[in-house]
């Protein structure tokens, strides 16, 4: 039986709800500590379980309460929600947690180190950078379609023709559409000076880490698969098998059972949605330019690509992708061309 205390934090941004528990499952204390009492309060508890929702600061606080020597577990907060009895708010919470905490089957979040969290944080700047100049390429495109100007729909033919037009202009802008566009090529060259500065030092730590070459070798994943990966899984040790990796990345069909009728539908699209599309992504790439290759998964999805569209091989082999990654992490061994 454990003997430890269980304590359970509602985090926020300045107040937090600290609900503290025996080991016999009585509530001894749950109160409201501002963020600056928040450590020493923890400091003086004796080793104890902290249980937290995996959300916003989570492995922050994961990592300091694990330094002051408790057992840290990051609850999913989907798996926290059918816990909460009565009103939503932070004393129900904090009380949710506790419950959620002792359940038997409840997976934990592993709790990310500062490099996964630094890699991650350079993922999450690209991304919202790609996203920026995305919305900046397609409202310069409409603003221009209202002047007759037309470009190819491919975002290389688009900055060409929007640098030539920056420079030389055009018969149907007026002066004051022209500056804007010379300061949108400008924002653009900005935006893609940042992502380039990103993508080389996600080369760099792909260069000098052991597990991001190791993903890197899979076809299929490059310097951008392979750092998020890491960032995300770490070594993968927290999935039992590798189905359990595709499930948590929302790769495996959905099902739909009652009695003696079973169906599958399409993805479930559950977990982590940028670390999906990207090995969505790979798998696209990889499928483009496997048409002359006679290696087995290379055979195997074009075959299935032939029998069922591309668009289905592409998320089996998003798929199977995930699997061959967390057997690789699992063996720690190079993937080997077959």
């Amino acid at each position: 039986m454990n003997k430890l205390n269980t304590i359970s934090i509602d985090l926020a941004k300045n107040v937090f709800q600290v609900c503290i528990m025996s080991s016999q499952g009585r509530v001894q204390k749950n109160v409201s500590v501002s963020r600056n009492k928040l450590a020493d309060l923890m400091r003086q508890q004796p080793r104890s379980i902290v249980a937290m929702e995996a959300c916003y600061s989570s492995h922050y606080w994961a990592r300091v309460f694990q330094s002051m020597g408790h057992q840290v577990r990051l609850i999913p907060a989907q798996h926290v929600k059918p816990f909460v009895r009565g009103n939503k708010n932070d004393h129900n919470d904090a009380l949710a947690i506790a419950e959620a905490s002792m359940r038997p089957n409840i997976r934990f979040v592993p709790i990310k180190t500062i490099e996964q969290q630094d890699i991650q944080s350079l993922h999450r700047i690209r991304e919202r950078l790609v996203r920026q100049r995305t919305g900046l390429v397609n409202q310069t495109r409409g603003l221009l379609s209202e002047y007759g100007i037309i470009f190819p729909k491919s975002y290389s033919n688009f900055k060409t023709r929007i640098g030539l037009l920056a420079i030389e202009g055009h018969i149907h802008l007026t002066p004051l559409v022209y500056a804007q566009i010379k300061l949108i090529v400008n924002e653009l060259d900005l935006i893609n000076l940042h992502i380039t500065k990103l993508e080389k030092q996600l080369h760099t730590i792909l260069n000098i880490h052991p597990t991001c070459q190791l993903l890197h070798s899979i076809p299929g994943i490059g310097v951008i698969n392979a750092t998020a990966l890491y960032s995300a899984i770490g070594n993968g040790q927290q999935f039992k098998r590798a189905k359990d990796l595709s499930v948590w990345l929302g790769l495996t069909p959905r099902q739909y059972a009652s009695g003696e009728k079973s169906t599958s539908g399409s993805i479930t699209k559950r977990g982590n949605r940028y670390l999906r599309k990207q090995l969505v992504h790979g798998a696209r790439a990889y499928l483009s330019f496997c048409h002359d290759k006679t290696d087995k998964l290379s055979l195997w999805v074009k075959q299935l690509a032939e029998r069922r569209g591309s668009c289905k091989a592409i998320v089996a082999l998003a798929n199977r992708l995930a699997r061959i990654a967390w057997i690789l992490l699992h063996k720690n061994e190079r993937y080997v061309q077959a």
